[in-house]
Formats: structure tokens, C-alpha cells, sequence
């Protein structure tokens, strides 16, 4: 079966946030997972800074303050807790101890296995967290834009590319990029350059993660409006690829071909994640999941990099459960703005599809974006 790389992992990753939770016991608090991004921070929280400071908390009951309290300054074996409650109102104060808002570049690498030395950013999300309303933003940039990639020209005279090209010179196997956080640094360096974005945070997941997630949890239950045939480029037509109108459950290998399914055309494959996004939300928040949470942490904790700290992480952990459903808006650039074209790829030395778009009406998108209005009407 054909296999590609998750499109939706950082949406489930800020709604099972609580995977890592049990880290607190092994790593400092403050520190990433994997290594501390030097990408600028947008909107600090101040009236955070002086809990942050003293240190973070050691148990968190989301029934209580809506703003957290630091409660100790060193590591602890003591279990952290998480408890549910029910969306808020609105407020002027961040809740969860987190910051105003708070933006992920989200990748999704085709590479297969978690040394991250190469693989293509097969799929490019940003989440915009707003921790005062709260609410949740998504927008995804196509993997075949054309555009300026900086910061590489020094090495073999590469200037422009595809979007995803950016992550693969980025990775320390390519030779390409000098800056820092390779592969994810170069993309948000690129996305910033083109189009004036700016990100707080990232998290890459490679496409084996994704499919072997599914499968941990149970697979998902989807719902299908209309007969879809998985069947193109499988040669022998396979039965188990076409789903009918109704419910389908689906294991992490189905999954995955859904959700990077790109026929007709690579802007389809939004509406079939959607779908995987609403049923594993679902999913994810059930009660019953969080006995589970020990085993998949140690599971799939070398599969993920990101710059996120424990503390970034609970603070996810915690905004997710308190912004409902109407709060979560994920949609692409509207398909009109982007015209289909060939041009040479000067890196595989071939004539190449790519998507070309006016880069001011992104921009314009991309400023509302940032200020937390969505863009898409």
C-alpha cells in the first residue's frame, strides 16, 4: 500500500499533549525535548513571568486558577495531574499559565526512521494558539510552492525551491544550511522571508510515527458522506480501499493513506484530514486514555523533535481541553490564489510541478493570520 508522511500530527499532538506529561520526572522542566530552538518568541505573557521565573508547577489541577501557579524551582518524582473541565468564557488573561498566544510551524518529514539527516517537509502546518479566549488557528502552506529559499546560496548556488525542499537542505545530512535548528530553523527562515510568518515553536514527526500512533490507540471511527476509491497508483485494485458512504474504522496504514490521499488535486487531502482530525480529537480527550499515557510516551518519545519544553507541552496539555470544538478553525490558502506550472528544479536537475501564487496576497493572509483573525471568508 502507498505510504506518505502524517499531515495532521502537530492538531493531535497539542490534543493528547498529555503523551509526555510523565517526562516531568526525567527531564528539566524548561528544556526542549530534543534541543532549544533560537526562533523569536511572540507575545510573552507577563502576567506569567513571575510564576515562570520561580519555577514550574509540580501538579496542576485545571478545576482551580485558571492562571497556573510555579510551586517549586527543582526536578521532582512527584506525579503531575490532569484534570478535565469544560470550556470557559472568554477572558482578558492567558489561561494555563501560558503566554498571550503561541505559534508552531508543524512538519510532517517523509523520512523514514528518527535520525531526521534527510526527508522533505511533506506537509507544512502553522497552529496559532490563543490561550485568552481560547481558541486554535490552522493553516497549511502546499508542499510544491515555488519560492526564495535563504540562506543556502553560499553552498552549490541553490536560490529557490520547493517549500518542502527548505526542510531537506535544512537537515545536517544535506550540507546546505549553517543556521540554527536545521531542518525546521531553515523552513520558518524561509516561511518569514516569503511571507513575513513568525514562529514561537516547532514540532517534525516523521510518517512512520503517525501510522504506528493509530494503530497504539485503537485506530479511528470516520464517517464517509460519499463511496471513496483509495485505489489510484496501487496498480491491482485492492478492495479495502474503497470506503462507501457510512462508518469506517480505520488502522494507522488506512489512516495515513486518507489523510495524504491527493486526488484530484493536493488540496483535497484537507477535507479527508479534517475528518481523521474530528474522530481522533474525539478519541484522544476520552477519560479512559489517560491510564495509557505512560506507555505511549516511552513509545514514541524518540520519534518526535521539537523545541517545545515540558512546560510549553503543559500548557498545550492543559488550553486543549478547555477550547471547544467552534474554537478550532483548519483550512488551507483558498485554492484559487495558486496557478499550476513547470519550472526547472535546479537541485534534481529536472522540469518540476510546482505552484506559484502572489506572494502579497499571502502576506496580507498570513499578517491576519498572526494577529489572530482568520483570514479565510
Amino acid at each position: 500500500m502507498r505510504r506518505q508522511s502524517p499531515v495532521i500530527w502537530v492538531i493531535l499532538f497539542i490534543a493528547c499533549g498529555g503523551l509526555f506529561l510523565s517526562l516531568a520526572v526525567i527531564y528539566k522542566w524548561n528544556q526542549p525535548l530534543i534541543y532549544r530552538s533560537d526562533l523569536p518568541a511572540i507575545t510573552p505573557n507577563p502576567v506569567a513571568a513571575a510564576t515562570t521565573a520561580a519555577g514550574p508547577p509540580v501538579a496542576i489541577d485545571i478545576d482551580s486558577s485558571p492562571i497556573a501557579t510555579a510551586a517549586s524551582t527543582q526536578e521532582t518524582e512527584t506525579s503531575l495531574q490532569v484534570t478535565q473541565q469544560p470550556s470557559p468564557v472568554a477572558t482578558n488573561l492567558p489561561l494555563c499559565n501560558g503566554p498571550v498566544k503561541m505559534t508552531i510551524l508543524a512538519i510532517g518529514s517523509d523520512q523514514r526512521g528518527t535520525s531526521y539527516q534527510y526527508g522533505l517537509a511533506d506537509s507544512i502546518y502553522v497552529v496559532y494558539v490563543d490561550f485568552t479566549v481560547p481558541k486554535v488557528m490552522i493553516i497549511d502552506f502546499p508542499r510544491d510552492l515555488w519560492v526564495e529559499i535563504p540562506g543556502i546560496s553560499d553552498h552549490y548556488g541553490l536560490t529557490h525551491g520547493k517549500i518542502n525542499q527548505a526542510y531537506l537542505f535544512g537537515n545536517p545530512g544535506m550540507g546546505y544550511y549553517d543556521g540554527p535548528d536545521n531542518g525546521p530553523g531553515l523552513l520558518a527562515e524561509t516561511l518569514h522571508h516569503n511571507f513575513g510568518l513568525q514562529v514561537d515553536h516547532y514540532l517534525a514527526i516523521d510518517m512512520q510515527t503517525f501510522e504506528k500512533f493509530v494503530d497504539t490507540v485503537g485506530g479511528v471511527d470516520i464517517k464517509i458522506e460519499s463511496p471513496l476509491d483509495l485505489n489510484y497508483g496501487m496498480g491491482a485494485p485492492d478492495p479495502e480501499l474503497y470506503l462507501s458512504a457510512g462508518m469506517h474504522h480505520l488502522d494507522g496504514e488506512l489512516a495515513l493513506l486518507l489523510a495524504t490521499n491527493r486526488v484530484p488535486t493536493t488540496f483535497q487531502r484537507i477535507k479527508y484530514q479534517r475528518i481523521i482530525l474530528s474522530a481522533m480529537r474525539e478519541k484522544l480527550l476520552k477519560p479512559e486514555m489517560i491510564p495509557q499515557v505512560p506507555g505511549l510516551v516511552a513509545r514514541f518519545l524518540t520519534s518526535v523533535r521539537t523545541d517545545l519544553s515540558l512546560f510549553d507541552i503543559n500548557r498545550l496539555i492543559c488550553i486543549a481541553q478547555k477550547i471547544p470544538k467552534e474554537n478550532t478553525q483548519a483550512d488551507s490558502f483558498p485554492q484559487e490564489i495558486f496557478t499550476a506550472d513547470v519550472t526547472y528544479d535546479q537541485y534534481r536537475k529536472v522540469s518540476t510541478f510546482i505552484y506559484t501564487a502572489d506572494f502579497n496576497q499571502i502576506r496580507l493572509m498570513v499578517s491576519d493570520f498572526m494577529n489572530g483573525t482568520w483570514p479565510f471568508k
